[in-house]
This record gives structure tokens, C-alpha cells and sequence, in this order.
């Protein structure tokens, strides 16, 4: 398994460089939307890494509070972030719209009740690695973080893998496939999917980036396929009103 710790405390230039390559048709923006507009929401983000999801939300909510426990990737999130722009003439805002600062899932530095929508994406997964013989109390830590920070009638959106490299979607693996069905059975999420397909500039950077991120999947499932720079991709999105 890549030691995912390493790569976004060391590599969040190549991480973003990945996932810049990531969701070729626009279908991720699309679909958060559709659950809840984003539209003049405050918002929390729970594994913000280098602020791609972020990138989506902040030029049409109100405030977008941007969480991880890597500082290295917030600061590329930072780097990248649009600040709000005065209408011509006037006096520059004050308020660039979003704050980036590291903290754990399970304990952010927010009082209770202060977002409209919380988004934690490609993040919680990580615990079924981190603590396999643990995962639902640690996981269950941050759920329970997420409904606090949340107003009434707040919606709470989780973002994770389907399959890279695949067309139809599938859990990785059997510890991510008893994550999403807890997720269902036990915490009342429901679940879409959509495709968020790779188009890489080259199959050289494909190869590279892949391999890089994925490693043994790459490795073994990967390596080789002719569609590799066009590399199909499946993500779903669990939501709740709490």
C-alpha cells in the first residue's frame, strides 16, 4: 500500500499535479450541486489536501473553512485559492472568502453550528489503512465531528473512490467496501456515483503519476492499458441531513 502519510507531507506539488489531471467532463462540481447548491453556503472541509474540491466551492459560497492535517498541502491550496474580487471602484475586501488550517478530522478548531454543508473527500477512507482494527470508532470520531459543526437542516457530503481504471463502480477493496455499507447501514448516508475520469498531456505523465500515487495498483492492474491517458474513473458521494 503507498504510505500515503509520506506523499502529501512530501509530494503535494506531484499530488496536485495528479488530480489536476483528475475529472476531465466536470461531472464532481456537477454532482455537489445537485445534492446541495452551493450557492451562499458556509462551508467546512474535512481533508482539503491541495484544495481541488475547495477550488469548486469557494467562488460560490460564502466562506469555505479548508481542513487538513498536512500542512504541506494546504499550503498549495493556498497558493492556488481565488480571493474575492471588489467590484470595480471599490475598496478591496477584507474577506478572501476562505481560511485553510491544518487540524485532525476528529477534532476541528470550530465551534459547533457555524456551516451549511460539510464535505470530507478522498479522507475518512484513510482510517480503514491507518487503524484496520479500529476503523468505525476512529471514522466514527470524525462523523460525529462533522454533525457538529453542521447547523440544523445541515447537509453533510462524503466524496470517495470507486475504482480507478474502472467504467463501473466498485469498491476497491473489501475494508472500503464495509466503510460505504457502515456509511448506509448505520449512519443513514445515501449514495450516487459519477464518472471522474484522468486525461493526462502524455502517456509518459500518466505512467508517472499513476505510478507514483497508486503504485501496486498501478503495478498490477494499470501498466499497460492503452487507455491509460484517458483513464476511466469511478467516485461516489454519500450525503445526509442532519
Amino acid at each position: 500500500m503507498p504510505d500515503y502519510q509520506a506523499i502529501y507531507h512530501r509530494h503535494a506539488d506531484q499530488y496536485e499535479l495528479l488530480v489536476s489531471r483528475e475529472d476531465r467532463d466536470g461531472n464532481l462540481p456537477r454532482a455537489l450541486n445537485g445534492i446541495r447548491p452551493l450557492a451562499g453556503l458556509d462551508v467546512v472541509e474535512f481533508g482539503a489536501g491541495t484544495g481541488r474540491v475547495t477550488r469548486l466551492m469557494a467562488p460560490l459560497s460564502r466562506r469555505v473553512y479548508a481542513f487538513d492535517a498536512a500542512e504541506p498541502m494546504l499550503r498549495v491550496a493556498a497558493e492556488r485559492l481565488p480571493e474575492r474580487r471588489a467590484p470595480s471602484g471599490q475598496e478591496p475586501l477584507r474577506d478572501k472568502g476562505w481560511l485553510a488550517a491544518a487540524a485532525d478530522h476528529r477534532a476541528l478548531p470550530l465551534p459547533a453550528g457555524v456551516a451549511d454543508l460539510a464535505v470530507a473527500g478522498w479522507t475518512f477512507s484513510h482510517f480503514t489503512g491507518w487503524y484496520p482494527d479500529r476503523w468505525r470508532v476512529e471514522i466514527g470520531r470524525a462523523l460525529a465531528e462533522v454533525v457538529r459543526v453542521l447547523r440544523p437542516g445541515g447537509t453533510a457530503i462524503i466524496i470517495e473512490t470507486l475504482g480507478t481504471g474502472q467504467a463501473i463502480p466498485s469498491p476497491p477493496h473489501e475494508a472500503l467496501a464495509a466503510y460505504y455499507a457502515w456509511l448506509e447501514e448505520e449512519h443513514g448516508y445515501r449514495r450516487t456515483w459519477v464518472r471522474t475520469d484522468f486525461r493526462f498531456r502524455s502517456r509518459g505523465e500518466a505512467e508517472r503519476l499513476l505510478r507514483f500515487f497508486f503504485e501496486e495498483l498501478y503495478d498490477e492492474t494499470l501498466a499497460g492499458r492503452e487507455d491509460l491517458v484517458d483513464l476511466p474513473e469511478c467516485t461516489g458521494l454519500w450525503w445526509r441531513t442532519v
